[in-house]
């Protein structure tokens, strides 16, 4: 690096530029803005970056080889050069053959894993024939009742040679249950499952709110899971630790990277406290991460993620193998960001997002369709968005070397600084016991309001520009197809319901609904009980059912 006589002469050079080159120029035109930020407006952004700016990074401790500790530069010694991120679309629309229709001609349009979307009933744990999910069955994802649902979905698709994300949380188990019944079926390994649940319970109760159970009981199942598919499926990640939604309900970046790391820690200790060894179940936790539009401040972010979930295991938790040290992380593109105004003008935002994940370094990537901020993607714009990832791979050159922003003067004082706010707000989390105590405190949830409010006052305002929106409108009649989920296609799904539960065994259903039952009253892992009864074709709701009435549901301001 520069010794403190370059610092200081480049420190002289830069004001005499400022002082000669640049006030004469911002005196007689000015500058677009008086103080320019990053795109969540937390950090301010300097008109160039120097030497000085890194004086203090230490290349062995701060950075390292990709491959190597503290892994800011990836976790993989050969990054792309070796194997591609997973592209994975997320797909799950209506009744169970209509998904799997999606999912062959999305791998046949050379997708390299799936991503599964659930409809809100079966995130919220009820059958599609139940009240509560009347007018909702299979429109936000797939209706999944039954193993019968599930393995229609996976017709024709070994899992031994794809890997599934399921975005499940509250009901996790059941759906894990299911994918591995499916797996026994196909007389796959389960050591040779490879997938992610999503299972993160706290982020429900922070940002998306489609929890069942108390936080107590959820914690348990949590690490049930990390428990079993440490000893039985150790190739699937048990829970994908979400600051997406975080992002997406409004936080900065560095919240959401704050407020996701919490969340591990207080994964972590509830394992730990359940009498788990952190080295066994640590290497099978992934994040997932929201790839927003400022392309710098999201590459900051991924690589301090890196970097700080590092010195965490290690520091705080002792991790002893490096894999338990290796933050691994999915991306999706903003949602939030997406405009129903010139609609067109997704496709670039997606492109930008999908570019700062990639030279962010993430393991896999969904990439939005552009219309989703009006419907289900179509077929037509699921190919576009999965198109924009295999041109980035093949054909921009930004998978060709790892981590090629490093060394970048702003990249890198713009990654010490997210940390650094980062850790501000993990230490506040800290002082007040925890993330489950400021959760509880509604602490989190008015962090990222305030951010929110913020940020919509300054685009009504227009101190933010959203292309299409507040500035460059058109007038428009949108026409296009729409994805549509009719009452016919819940009729169907509620039929194929009762055929399973006329052709299945009532008394195999009851006997092993009962053993869960008695599982969930004691301290038996509950996993292998569920799994009993999704063999049987009990279903979603009656599972979940017998786990609402042994350990309650959550209610929304009341204690956690």
């Amino acid at each position: 690096m520069f010794d403190s006589d370059d610092l200081e002469e480049i420190r002289a050079e830069r004001e005499e530029w400022e002082t000669e080159a640049v006030e004469p120029v911002v005196d007689r035109f000015g500058e677009r803005k008086e103080t320019f930020t990053t795109d969540t407006g937390g950090q301010e952004v300097d008109r160039i970056y120097t030497p000085e700016d890194v004086s203090e990074l230490d290349y062995d401790e701060d950075l390292g080889f990709p491959g190597q500790e503290p892994y800011t530069r990836g976790v993989y010694s050969t990054g792309y050069r070796g194997r591609l991120w997973t592209m994975r679309q997320y797909a799950g629309f209506s009744t169970p053959e209509d998904t799997n229709e999606r999912y062959h001609y999305l791998l046949d349009q050379g997708q390299t894993g799936l991503s599964m979307a659930f409809d809100l009933p079966t995130q919220m744990g009820y059958d599609s024939d139940a009240a509560m999910a009347a007018g909702e069955v299979g429109r936000a994802g797939v209706a999944i009742d039954s193993l019968d649902d599930m393995e229609t979905v996976f017709d024709g698709i070994p899992l031994d040679e794809v890997s599934t994300s399921m975005t499940i949380n509250a009901p996790a188990s059941v759906l894990l249950a299911m994918y591995i019944a499916v797996g026994d079926i196909q007389g796959v390994d389960r050591e040779e499952l490879r997938g992610t649940i999503q299972n993160d319970l706290l982020k429900e109760y922070i940002a998306r709110n489609t929890y069942i159970y108390p936080p107590g009981p959820s914690m348990r199942i949590i690490t049930d899971i990390f428990e079993f598919c440490a000893e039985e499926a150790p190739k699937f990640n048990t829970i994908s630790i979400s600051g997406y939604h975080i992002r997406e309900a409004g936080s900065t970046a560095a919240q959401e990277l704050a407020f996701t790391l919490g969340n591990g820690i207080e994964y972590v200790e509830a394992a730990i406290d359940a009498g788990l060894d952190v080295d066994e179940f640590a290497p099978q936790l992934s994040f997932f991460f929201n790839g927003h539009n400022n392309i710098f401040e999201e590459v900051a972010k991924f690589r301090a993620a890196r970097r700080m979930w590092h010195d965490i295991m290690e520091e705080r938790f002792d991790a002893q193998n490096p894999k338990s040290k290796q933050l691994k992380f999915h991306t999706q593109t903003a949602g939030s960001t997406l405009t129903a105004q010139q609609i067109e003008n997704n496709v670039v935002r997606v492109a930008y997002q999908a570019l700062a994940a990639v030279l962010g370094g993430t393991q896999s990537l969904h990439t939005n369709g552009k219309d989703e901020a009006l419907a289900l993607p179509t077929e037509e714009s699921v190919r576009t968005a999965l198109r924009t990832q295999q041109i980035l791979a093949h054909e921009s050159g930004a998978a060709d070397t790892i981590d090629p922003l490093a060394g970048s003067y702003y990249v890198e004082s713009l990654t010490d600084d997210v940390e650094a706010e980062a850790y501000e707000i993990l230490a506040e989390i800290d002082e007040r016991g925890g993330m489950l105590e400021a959760v509880e405190q509604q602490w989190v949830q008015r962090q990222i309001q305030d951010t929110a409010f913020d940020r919509q006052k300054e685009i009504e305002e227009g101190e933010r520009i959203i292309v299409g929106v507040n500035e460059f409108e058109v007038d428009e009649d949108v026409e296009m197809d729409i994805e549509e989920v009719t009452e016919a296609d819940e009729k169907r799904q509620i039929d194929s319901l009762e055929s399973v539960r006329v052709d299945r065994d009532d008394e195999d259903v009851e006997a092993t609904l009962a053993a869960l039952r008695e599982a969930a009253r004691g301290d038996d892992n509950i996993m292998p009980y569920i799994i009993d009864a999704v063999k049987v074709y009990a279903t979603v709701g009656e599972i979940c059912n017998v786990l609402r009435e042994e350990f309650g549901e959550y209610q929304p301001g009341s204690a956690l």
